[in-house]
């Protein structure tokens, strides 16, 4: 086996806890010793900005809601200290008291969702953390906090230094029906404006260090910079190795080994020449750092994830603030024979200007494969995210059963939640599914690609007749995937323009080798190659495959949009029928060049007609052509070009559909009034579900009537939206500019999921294969949405960091 790193499981001793065994089975981390200061103050946790410890394994899973920290023995001082109230120790000492003062009370998100009672249904409200004056002003009650354990409301500074056992120091209020009559009479007795005086009088001595224990808090502030340096450095060494798809551990965690991984390698060069970093690690190797050192994998793990959900936080509010989006899906297996599911997101990004952006949000695990399965996966995803699902306008998948099903696939079953998610198909796996029908029409088709496969199978199975090959010809043969019949193309080029040196290449193998099989081989592939009927399927081929994959390439761009991909698609259907006319006549002259540079006879060889009895009141068969070039026009070239056309014509209608309904978005210059009111008519009624519009039709038709005339007749949905914005006419254009949001956030092809697979076998890989799911999302989220990884700040990750997880408080 080879030595190289990996990220599964490692059975050697964590940096994380490498000074004690104890710590070692418990897989819990204490907090870093404050040298010279233990002796005057005790070591304090690090939530917020105090030194960092884990007190998780490597499968903790972080909590998704504020303050669900693990639960308190009160009476023991050593446990995690919780930012939930109903949690903390009593009494408080001085020395937690002083903490939680520094902290401050806990925030929750404006999204969250509180818990009802079962009594009456009511719950807790965020209108209750706001105070409204008689001037109608808002003001913050930043005193007040949530429990989610009782959920109940406390009084952060009666419940700090309030001697008086009340309902908001001792269990919460619950009584939801007066929660506001008592909040107001709360916040106007004497006992909480003393305690409010208490805690800001304390958090401002905090703040300015003028404190008491001033000098033992200096020193603890030093300590806790040192470390929030440290974590940046180490976070930044995180990012650096999963942008780069690289694997951080190896097979052992000791620093200065040989196979301690990229991690570790990254840590000990950068301490060659950061001064933070070389002592971090002096204190590490002398032991003087007590248990931590933040060079496992479990800070790794959460350092990744925490990043991972960072750059998705970004991306869910450009989502939110686009409102309107579209979901891409598609699924593969990895090395370890799971499926997964990538999950994509479309939308028209407002942040600057107007601009499409297919946001990668991770890959799920696929247990089953149908389409019931898969579409309560997606919707289990964007409820999880905070997407509303009925803001979805389009959805593309491949061309796969469970996926574009119209009873049981995911198309079906996410239109009968929101039938305004409109489904377009796959561009591009559209075009190869007819590049595959127009092949399967012709037994000449599918027995030129068999020569194709015989070729490369030959030259690729031993070096030296890959040599011979590699020294006739600049472009060498190509293997084609079953799966992608445009990449074909590659492996039909080499024999367009350079067959007469694959002939020579085959010719001289069959000189050099003693192998009887590949002498015959050689010799049978090289009179195949060198026939006219080879070399006519040959520029048939390149010519249909070169346009279609020139198509495909297009269909491809993020910038795509479904009127584009209509346009492209006729011109590919009006390309085809011109070839029909005259295609096998230039194939004809194409190929005899080909044949006068192989020096062979530019002839078609005639097989013998087989003479049949025919029977009296018999249907007669067809008669067989005599002309064998007039045989291979029929049988091959007319075939092929026909299925093509005809494939093309019902394959696309889906996308075709689609396309006529967001027509009247571009085509409107030229439509009278009557044509354009209908147009818009019916795309109000696509974009109308449960009494809810996207726009006002009427008042569509009269802001596109009163559009200003554009600089060009012919610009793009994309060129549309953005001369809105340069111009700032949206505000006078509201229901044109909502409809071409619209409009451009539909997808075309599922590239974007694609590209996500090419990160996935680079990720996990056979050396990585034991890789646990989240951290293969993580990475892969970091690597994907780098460009979004960049402009996160290192002092927000430290910041989660040290809240997501109770650290410890020694007294």
């Amino acid at each position: 086996m080879s030595s190289e790193p990996q990220d599964d499981e490692l059975p050697s001793t964590s940096l994380d806890t490498q000074s004690s065994p104890r710590m070692v089975s418990t897989l819990q981390d204490e907090l870093p010793s404050m040298s010279s200061a233990t002796h005057m103050t005790p070591q304090i946790s690090d939530i917020g900005e105090d030194p960092f410890t884990s007190t998780s394994t490597q499968h903790d899973e972080p909590s998704e809601m504020p303050g669900a920290e693990p639960q308190l023995n009160p009476t023991d001082e050593n446990e995690p200290l919780s930012t939930d109230p109903a949690t903390w120790p009593l009494p408080l000492t001085d020395k937690i008291r002083t903490e939680l003062v520094r902290r401050g009370p806990s925030k929750l998100p404006c999204d969250f969702v509180f818990n009802r009672k079962e009594s009456d249904g009511r719950s807790c409200h965020h209108q209750y953390f706001m105070k409204t004056l008689v001037s109608g002003e808002k003001i913050v009650r930043s005193w007040l906090i949530y429990s989610i354990k009782n959920n109940s409301l406390f009084c952060f500074c009666c419940k700090l230094f309030s001697k008086r056992n009340i309902n908001f120091t001792s269990s919460g209020i619950t009584n939801w029906k007066h929660a506001s009559a008592y909040l107001t009479s709360h916040e106007n007795s004497p006992e909480h404006l003393n305690c409010m005086k208490a805690w800001k009088e304390l958090s401002v001595r905090l703040r300015r260090g003028e404190s008491i224990d001033k000098q033992e808090m200096t020193l603890l502030e030093a300590e806790r910079m040192r470390w929030r340096a440290v974590l940046t450095r180490l976070a930044a060494i995180v990012q650096s190795l999963a942008v780069r798809n690289m694997a951080l551990r190896g097979h052992t965690e000791k620093l200065f080994t040989p196979s301690n991984g990229n991690f570790l390698k990254e840590v000990e060069l950068m301490a060659r020449f950061d001064p933070i970093m070389k002592d971090h690690l002096n204190r590490v190797q002398s032991g003087t750092a007590s248990h931590n050192s933040y060079l496992g994998h479990h800070v790794q793990n959460e350092l990744i994830d925490l990043m991972s959900r960072k750059i998705i936080s970004v991306i869910v509010d450009d989502i939110k603030q686009a409102k309107y989006f579209s979901i891409i899906l598609d699924c593969t297996p990895d090395i370890s024979h799971t499926e997964q599911l990538s999950v994509v997101i479309r939308v028209v990004s407002l942040i600057e200007k107007p601009l499409i952006r297919e946001h990668f949000m991770g890959f799920l695990e696929a247990e089953e494969s149908t389409g019931q399965h898969l579409a309560s996966m997606i919707l289990a995803r964007l409820e999880k995210l905070g997407i509303h699902f009925e803001d979805c306008r389009g959805q593309s998948y491949d061309n796969g059963a469970n996926m574009k099903g119209k009873n049981k696939g995911v198309q079906a079953r996410l239109l009968e939640k929101n039938p305004r998610a409109l489904f377009v198909p796959c561009g591009a796996h559209t075009l190869n599914l007819v590049v595959c029908d127009a092949a399967k029409g012709s037994v000449d088709a599918m027995s030129y690609f068999g020569v194709l496969q015989k070729l490369y199978t030959l030259f690729s199975a031993s070096t030296q007749r890959w040599a011979i090959l590699k020294k006739h010809v600049s472009i060498t043969l190509k293997m084609w995937a079953e799966t992608r019949w445009e990449s074909k193309v590659k492996s039909v080029e080499p024999l367009r323009y350079q067959g007469a040196a694959v002939r020579d290449a085959l010719i001289e193998v069959r000189d050099n080798t003693k192998d009887s099989a590949v002498k015959a081989e050689a010799q049978s592939l090289s009179e195949e190659v060198g026939s006219y009927r080879f070399s006519i399927c040959t520029v048939v081929w390149y010519d249909m495959l070169s346009a279609i994959q020139h198509v495909s390439k297009l269909m491809q761009s993020p910038n795509m949009d479904v009127d584009l991909a209509v346009g492209l698609l006729k011109k590919t259907e009006q390309g085809l029928q011109n070839y029909r006319t005259s295609g096998f006549v230039t194939a004809q002259m194409a190929a005899k060049d080909i044949c006068e540079d192989m020096n062979v006879e530019a002839v078609l060889k005639q097989k013998r007609l087989r003479s049949t009895k025919c029977h009296f009141s018999y249907e007669s068969h067809d008669e067989p052509f005599s002309d064998a070039l007039r045989k291979l026009e029929v049988g091959f070239f007319s075939v092929v070009v026909d299925a093509a056309i005809l494939s093309t014509r019902e394959r696309f209608s889906t996308l075709e559909n689609v396309g006529n309904k967001f027509g009247v978005l571009k085509n409107f210059p030229s439509l009278a009034h009557e044509e354009l009111a209908e147009q818009c008519e019916a795309l109000g009624t696509t974009l109308h579900f449960e009494g809810k519009s996207d726009f006002d039709t009427k008042e569509l038709v009269q802001e596109i009537k009163n559009f200003p005339d554009l600089p060009s007749k012919t610009k793009s949905l994309l060129e549309l939206i953005t001369f809105i914005h340069d111009n700032d006419l949206s505000e006078i254009y509201p229901n044109f500019w909502t409809a071409l949001r619209i409009a451009l956030t539909l997808p075309v092809t599922v590239a974007q999921a694609e590209r996500s697979f090419s990160k996935l076998k680079l990720i996990k890989s056979y050396l990585r294969s034991t890789m646990s799911q989240e951290r293969l999302t993580g990475l892969a989220v970091i690597s994907i949405n780098q460009s979004i990884g960049e402009h996160i700040s290192y002092d927000d990750i430290i910041d989660d960091f040290a809240s997501r997880k109770a650290r410890k408080v020694r007294f």
